[in-house]
């Protein structure tokens, strides 16, 4: 929340360029993370607790599937909830529009009357509240214990996997997944006892990504207004 209240400020409000501006947040932001993390606990790295889980009933036992999808903690679920309203919201709201008009055609958008900075402020702000809930995701539930770096480069898969997706929120959670199992199966082959280096255990879910856009990557599609400040009346 607070890395899209500083977007908000220096990106929507200020036209400064946002590439350069997400690329500060996201070092300053595991910089303090981590210097915190180091002032208050030094090297030991306390647990959270093991989450709480909330099992869907018949639909848990299928085999496989089951426990990996609905015997979740209740976030898991949230996430879910939150992309198929996202869906309906796209398709069938005026926000929906108006937020697609903000990164495509903001000059359209204003001109039907709506503000586009204001537009894209609540977007900004919305969307800073995901990743931040992402987050927490991560080191209470995933982890059970917060460490310096621990997103490991998954946010900027995010970004490529939105691109491949077409911005669809529904495509974008099954894409998720796929790209999830390629994280749990290097794990789980470990687990196994197969000697797997970690490096390529870190590296297979970036090759997965590059695969994707050499396979799919003129499929890609990005607003063409994103990054773009707008300037009413600017041609």
């Amino acid at each position: 929340m607070v890395g899209g209240s500083i977007m908000l400020t220096f990106c929507v409000w200020l036209g400064l360029d946002q590439i350069v501006v997400g690329i500060a947040i996201t070092l300053a932001g595991e910089g303090i993370t981590s210097v915190l993390q180091g002032a208050e606990f030094g090297s030991s790295y306390p647990r959270l607790g093991a989450p709480t889980t909330t099992a869907i009933p018949l639909l848990d036992r299928i085999p496989v599937l089951g426990p990996s999808l609905f015997d979740q903690p209740l976030l898991v679920y949230l996430g879910f909830a939150f992309a198929v309203l996202l869906f309906w919201m796209f398709r069938s709201t005026n926000i929906g529009l108006n937020l697609r008009a903000a990164g495509e055609k903001p000059e359209a958008l204003d001109a039907a009357g709506i503000s586009v900075i204001a537009t894209r402020s609540w977007a900004v702000l919305s969307t800073g509240a995901l990743a931040g809930l992402g987050g927490a995701y991560l080191s209470i539930v995933g982890a059970g214990v917060f460490t310096p770096f621990m997103t490991q480069g998954q946010g900027y898969m995010a970004i490529v996997i939105a691109m491949l997706c077409r911005g669809r929120p529904l495509w974008i959670v099954i894409a998720s997944l796929l790209f999830g199992i390629s994280l749990s199966i290097a794990t789980a082959l470990q687990l196994a006892g197969i000697n797997i280096s970690n490096d390529l255990v870190t590296m297979l879910p970036f090759i997965a990504i590059i695969l994707s856009l050499i396979a799919f990557g003129r499929r890609s599609y990005l607003p063409p207004a994103l990054c773009i400040p707008y300037v009413r009346g600017a041609r």
